[in-house]
């Protein structure tokens, strides 16, 4: 299969490699925030991109610099800027057409994404990594949901991921405290699948997703559409979309490559079809 074309980002660097995606947050200089950069827009765009390229077979998202996203600029808060002027009206409609774009793209990315949290991830960057399948991080990351602090709430859709999470009454004890919560903890809580030292982040990363990008493009891909409709649905329409989706897997030559494989005990060759 060809290396897809990448597409034109600002804020944000993408390479790709053997079915794995790298996207990494580039504005260090704001230590990778959200409301006064393209991250949002570029966001979206690799979500967009990966849809379109069936080549993709998983997604790893870190932050370049100390931090791995430090959600909104509160300076712009304060000075009632950029996402945070005007009335309320105005308000709602540029979280609505801003940051919440990112949290309906992220929720509809079709391959196993995973964020490497390399620092802190607060506000809206605390809400990006629990849009994430799997969290690894770095002994440096920090989680804060911290928007009470700033007598506001998860605008982003924070409330959403975060119980889903790591249960309701964490998420409501970190919502409502505000407080910053280091990554050993983050681990005990389900927050973190594993703590890194920082040299080991991104390679372990890099290489849950190579092992993920291994298995058989398209049944990947329906796994991970499985996984997030079990979210939202009861089961026997679920069981339904299970069915369907298995009468696909089974019509695939991947399918049948992989028994073969397995029955003459070598690797597999699958070709995504």
């Amino acid at each position: 299969m060809t290396s897809p074309a990448l597409p034109n980002l600002t804020d944000a660097l993408l390479s790709f490699e053997a079915g794995v995606a790298l996207l990494t947050l580039n504005r260090d200089d704001v230590r990778n925030e959200l409301t006064g950069t393209a991250l949002v827009d570029d966001l979206v765009a690799v979500v967009e991109w990966i849809k379109r390229e069936a080549a993709v077979s998983a997604l790893v998202l870190t932050g370049a610099g100390s931090a791995f996203c430090a959600g909104g600029n509160v300076k712009h808060m304060l000075n009632r800027e950029g996402a945070f002027g005007g009335d309320a009206y105005t308000v709602q409609q540029r979280y609505r057409l801003g940051i919440q774009r990112m949290s309906l793209a992220l929720q509809q990315v079709e391959v196993p994404f995973i964020a490497a949290v390399n620092g802190p991830a607060i506000g809206a960057g605390c809400d990006l990594a629990a849009m994430a399948d799997i969290r690894l991080g770095s002994v440096n990351a920090k989680f804060g949901e911290t928007f009470v602090n700033l007598g506001i709430i998860p605008g982003d859709g924070g409330a959403f991921f975060l119980q889903r999470l790591i249960g309701y009454q964490r998420a409501a004890e970190m919502t409502f405290s505000g407080r910053i919560v280091g990554a050993e903890e983050a681990k005990s809580m389900g927050l973190l699948l594993e703590v890194l030292p920082p040299d080991e982040l991104l390679p372990r990363a890099l290489a849950l997703a190579a092992s993920f990008a291994a298995k058989p493009p398209q049944a990947l891909r329906l796994a991970k559409r499985l996984m997030k409709s079990a979210q939202r649905m009861e089961l026997p329409d679920f069981l339904d979309q299970c069915a369907m989706f298995q009468g696909v897997c089974h019509n695939t030559a991947d399918h049948l490559e992989a028994v073969a494989a397995f029955l003459e005990k070598r690797p597999p060759r699958f070709s995504g079809s």
